[in-house]
């Protein structure tokens, strides 16, 4: 850099630091230049001077700090087991659920039950999203039952006090507490009968519109238009059901039900389930049909849209979210005051009095959470399948069933005379 010496009496109009230091580096890099204009005011009360740098650089960013690092190193270890119990969790809430059969029913009231739910909590998915607070919670018993014993062995020095508590308020707050808990799972599991119920109408709907498509329309001349109503109204729980649980493959779950060309046009609906009852309304006005069997059919139509009004309202509107959020801050705010109160009692027995008491009040409040969406609870996957295995009986046996019965009445007709006195 070479100095240059001017007069301080004369100002200097415009002054330019230029520096073109490239590292030295094995690879060849490709330079980026960046100017940095910085305007500073003159100290001989004239025009502002500019300092130009040029700096190049290559396309390789510079590394980290370690103090930047170190950081997202201990956030990453923060969020690890969290993000862990929110992938068993969700993981848990995608798994199929089955319908109780004889064999089941035999086995939930079996006398083991308890010693097989206690040798399958490792496995739970509710016990397991809790091993983020109910370790956090411990683990801060622990610090404060070593704290106080630190302080009581004269460990540290005599202005530390012995953090301690009346156990007056935990007293009078715990009948507060225990109420949100069964308020909470109260809401959630009106919310869970509520998609039963309206699930079961949906069921039941779509097998006595199918019973009603199979004994009505004749084949004789609606053979193909039949068939694919019936499609129809197999395919319209599986549209409902994809809609209702996130993460399902529409067109794997439909593509044993429908057609290649109706599947295309559901797929490309925004609202798949209300597409597949427009198929449902515009085939029944092409079947040929009295009007009063039509409309009797149609009106099946209307227990749909209110299936889907309801499971809708359940998906969108959650639980007031300030009753959630005041539950989980009472819960927290209570765990950690909780060493305190019962130091003077149980001293290092605060930290199994403060694990217990974590894992079963979070646990109850992990349930009202999980079932206050109640479609993933629901064995849908089986009620559907089950809806198909319906129709598709009764589709074999409708024709079985009217030679039965065109047999039955041909013989009757063959045993009395038309006088009515039977033949010899």
């Amino acid at each position: 850099m070479t100095q240059t010496t001017t007069n301080p009496i004369k100002p200097i109009s415009n002054i330019s630091l230029s520096s073109n230091f490239t590292p030295k580096t094995f690879l060849k890099p490709h330079p980026t230049t960046t100017t940095t204009t910085t305007t500073l005011p003159s100290i001989f009360n004239s025009k502002p001077k500019t300092l130009s740098f040029k700096i190049h650089s290559s396309s390789n960013s510079p590394p980290p700090s370690s103090s930047s690092s170190d950081t997202e190193f201990l956030i990453s270890i923060l969020h690890a087991i969290p993000d862990w119990a929110d992938h068993v969790k969700e993981r848990g809430m995608r798994k199929k659920r089955t319908l109780y059969d004889h064999e089941k029913w035999i086995q939930h009231r079996s006398s083991l039950r308890h010693w097989r739910h206690v040798s399958s909590s490792l496995s739970s998915r509710v016990i397991l999203s809790l091993v983020p607070p109910v370790i956090t919670f411990t683990s801060f018993a622990a610090m404060i039952a070593g704290y106080n014993s630190a302080v009581s062995l004269h460990w540290l020095p005599g202005f530390f006090p012995v953090l301690r508590a009346s156990t007056l308020p935990y007293q009078l707050t715990a009948p507060a507490l225990a109420l949100l808990l069964v308020f909470r799972t109260e809401a959630s599991y009106s919310r869970f009968e509520e998609g039963r119920k309206a699930w079961m109408k949906v069921i039941a709907g779509t097998n006595d519109l199918a019973r009603q498509v199979i004994s009505g329309v004749e084949n004789s001349v609606n053979a193909p238009l039949k068939k694919a109503l019936l499609q129809y109204i197999m395919a319209f729980p599986v549209a409902l059901k994809c809609h209702l649980i996130y993460g399902l493959d529409v067109r794997q779950e439909l593509q044993n039900v429908l057609e290649v060309d109706d599947l295309a046009i559901v797929l490309n609906s925004k609202h798949r389930p209300r597409c597949i009852i427009e198929f449902i309304s515009q085939s029944l006005q092409m079947l040929k049909l009295e009007e009063s069997r039509r409309n009797a059919l149609e009106s099946k139509i209307s227990g749909f849209h209110e299936g889907i009004g309801v499971c809708e309202q359940l998906l969108g509107i959650p639980i007031p979210l300030s009753y959630t959020r005041l539950t989980s801050r009472f819960l927290v705010l209570w765990h950690l005051t909780l060493p305190i109160i019962l130091w003077d009692d149980c001293h290092w027995i605060v930290i199994p009095a403060t694990f217990m008491s974590a894992a079963s009040l979070f646990c109850i409040e992990e349930v009202g959470v999980l079932i206050e969406e109640p479609f993933p609870m629901l064995a849908l996957d089986e009620l559907c399948k089950l809806v198909h295995n319906n129709i598709q009986e009764a589709i074999a046996t409708d024709k079985i069933i009217q030679a039965q019965l065109t047999a039955k009445m041909r013989s009757h007709s063959k045993e009395h005379s038309p006088n009515g006195r039977p033949t010899s």
